[in-house]
């Protein structure tokens, strides 16, 4: 079963995947098969596996299952005796949270709100971060990895090293947002020229940039703004969200084809499957409903000629 498990990994990084937590708990899942005595994967042994970490969310069962589920699909190609386990075994089986879409109004006072920030180096790291997270729809997690030489300010080009995937994309950004970024360089480099990280972003000390400090500005400032409530949430994802958004509200009101432009945007998004990216049409209503009307429309056309 192990070699079976490396054989598999090797085969999904062949095609760009990293799966980094794939390979050390697909390894752990071999070892409880062996130990149980089985030679092959059954329905009863995975679920009994997934649900071995206790006082964790479902959702972490749901997400063991769903690696074993991906490794068993493959492995029923080499063994038929193998049980690829169902899905919706655990409560709250792959629902995502309904994203908070920032208005262009939020953004700008999301921004200016950064001035609040107890240094000017922290108000100035916040206000560049979250401004180019909502103009580039870039992962935070992408963002907080950027170093210097990722960031051609000649060229207006990010590198993006992404956790989803080998190969590094390229992200282009206005020149506003490029001049952006020149002006936070320039501040940072000033205000801290000792600094010890290597980080694009770095902390009021000169230090890596932490999602904890960030998520806790984010945190503070949305309810400092109004928009954070005991029932609305915003995430620093939802940044990312209103970017895509943004962007297929504008192909749809001006008529443009969206299917067409769908492949650009999951490329510049980083989505390794385009589901990802038509996951917004089904998300926000105004969406789903232009997209109706799309249909409709076209239906129309075809059955008048």
């Amino acid at each position: 079963m192990h070699e079976h498990v490396q054989d598999y990994l090797r085969f999904r990084r062949a095609l760009g995947f990293k799966l980094k937590w794939h390979g050390r708990i697909l390894p752990q899942f071999a070892d409880y098969l062996e130990a149980a005595g089985s030679a092959t994967i059954t329905d009863e042994l995975a679920i009994a596996w997934a649900q071995l970490p206790t006082r964790v969310h479902p959702i972490t069962w749901t997400q063991r299952l769903g690696v074993v589920r991906g490794f068993a699909t493959y492995l029923k190609t080499i063994a038929p005796a193998t049980q690829i386990p169902p899905k919706g075994v655990f409560p709250g089986q792959g629902k995502r949270p309904d994203p908070y879409i920032f208005s262009e109004q939020d953004i700008t006072r999301l921004l200016g709100a950064t001035s609040t920030l107890a240094t000017p180096l922290r108000a100035a790291t916040c206000r560049t971060l979250f401004g180019l997270l909502a103009v580039s729809g870039m992962r935070i997690s992408e963002a907080l990895a950027l170093h210097r030489d990722h960031v051609d300010l000649d060229s207006g080009i990010l590198t993006i090293i992404s956790a989803k995937s080998e190969a590094p994309r390229l992200v282009p950004l206005h020149p506003t947002a490029t001049t952006m970024l020149g002006e936070y360089a320039e501040l940072r480099d000033r205000l801290r020229p000792r600094a010890t990280a290597t980080t694009f972003f770095i902390s009021h000390r000169g230090t890596a940039l932490l999602h904890g400090p960030v998520m806790a500005a984010f945190i503070q400032l949305t309810a400092q703004i109004g928009i954070r409530t005991e029932t609305t949430k915003p995430r620093i994802h939802d940044l990312r969200h209103s970017f895509a958004v943004a962007c297929l509200l504008a192909w749809y009101r001006s008529g443009d084809d969206v299917a067409g432009h769908m492949p650009a945007l999951s490329t510049y998004l980083g989505h390794i499957n385009p589901a990802g990216t038509y996951w917004y049409l089904s998300a926000v209503p105004e969406l789903m409903q232009l997209a109706a009307q799309r249909l409709q429309t076209q239906a129309d056309l075809a059955a008048s000629s």
